[in-house]
């Protein structure tokens, strides 16, 4: 995808200032199944909106809710889109957002932000001396049973946080239908596939819950029979050292994509309680041991696209109400820096021992 000399000319001279913006112009860069559920819900909030779609195969059905097609940059730079939603595969995520950032856009990247720590430094950077918003979307904090359950840890309802055990596992065959999972994102090494990438909200939310970490050690390869050149199974282990509820507990997270029975929950356990959230029941209970009887806290389960909506009611509140945020995709950066340390965890076969409090160095 080219840039233009024109575009070039153009953007040296563009003056960004942080100001009321009214999102009316919406460019999603990707036409699959996470650009086309990006495309609803934008239409859901934003109904007056033109909406377009850059794809390099625009012979695609034109996804529910899209005004229509672009087929180049160049093309979605003169289109001069308010928001830019990029939800190609993870390997293209920087180079597309830099290239779009000749204008002026405020960027959503699907999670992760990128396959490689390299360059998403230098992007948050671009976004913030523009006064743009960079965010990414783990979706998932948006779960309202997830954010119960935070909510009564921070609220000291387990007391301290000792151990915790994150699980998530779905057979890969069975995640889209009418598609081929050997040709899909999550199945091939150079889109960004691969258990550690594909399912990362594990990590994420665990670093939105708990804070940093201290050291990890991690264990990740191909099990199954699946046809993929990537990574099914991990097993990671990490100690938090933030200060607060949860300071020198471990944490373990069990991903894979072979499992028949999906499943996706989490495991708190205190010295004066455990909490159980199960994500696919919308489920939060609490058990304080043989006197009690275990109680739920939180259950609503919820609709597929309700925390794509509440993630982006949040992002259309930062544009249209003239907030410049990159805290969100500095977040997203530390989890790929976590996973390239479990890769080289695995390779080494040791504990990784964080130098820095960005996740930039690690030891052994």
């Amino acid at each position: 995808m080219s840039v233009g000399p024109w575009i070039l000319k153009w953007r040296a001279a563009k003056r960004i200032e942080v100001s009321y913006v009214k999102v009316k112009k919406i460019l999603v860069v990707g036409g699959g199944s996470i650009g086309k559920r990006h495309v609803r819900v934008a239409r859901q909030l934003r109904p007056d909106a033109q909406i377009m779609v850059l794809t390099m195969h625009p012979g695609m059905n034109l996804p529910e809710g899209a005004t229509g097609y672009l087929s180049s940059m160049d093309q979605a730079l003169a289109y001069e889109a308010d928001v830019a939603v990029i939800a190609n595969a993870s390997t293209a995520h920087v180079d597309s957002a830099n290239l779009l950032l000749a204008g002026t856009v405020h960027l959503l990247l699907e999670k992760p932000i990128s396959d490689t720590a390299q360059g998403v430094e230098a992007l948050i950077a671009r976004c913030k001396e523009r006064n743009l918003n960079i965010m990414v979307g783990y979706n998932l904090r948006y779960s309202e049973s997830l954010q119960a359950m935070r909510q009564a840890i921070r609220e000291g309802e387990i007391g301290q946080v000792l151990s915790v055990r994150a699980e998530v596992g779905q057979y890969l065959p069975q995640w889209r239908a009418d598609v081929d999972y050997r040709a899909t994102v999550s199945a091939r090494s150079e889109l960004g596939g691969g258990v550690l990438l594909e399912l990362s909200h594990e990590i994420d939310y665990l670093l939105w819950m708990f804070g940093d970490v201290e050291w990890i050690q991690a264990y990740c390869g191909r099990h199954s029979a699946l046809e993929i050149d990537v990574e099914d199974i991990a097993h990671i282990l990490m100690r938090f050292d933030t200060d607060g509820p949860a300071k020198g507990a471990v944490a373990s997270i069990v991903m894979d994509f072979f499992r028949k029975d999906p499943r996706r929950n989490c495991c708190v356990i205190g010295s004066e309680g455990t909490l159980i959230w199960d994500a696919m029941a919308g489920l939060v209970i609490i058990n304080k041991g043989s006197t009690s009887q275990p109680r739920q806290i939180f259950q609503r389960q919820a609709m597929p696209d309700d925390t794509y909506v509440a993630e982006w009611r949040q992002f259309l509140a930062k544009v249209e109400g003239g907030t410049a945020d990159q805290t969100d995709a500095r977040g997203a950066l530390k989890v790929v820096r976590i996973i390239e340390a479990a890769k080289q965890s695995t390779d080494q076969g040791l504990r990784m021992h964080k130098l820095d409090a960005e996740c930039t160095r690690w030891r052994w």
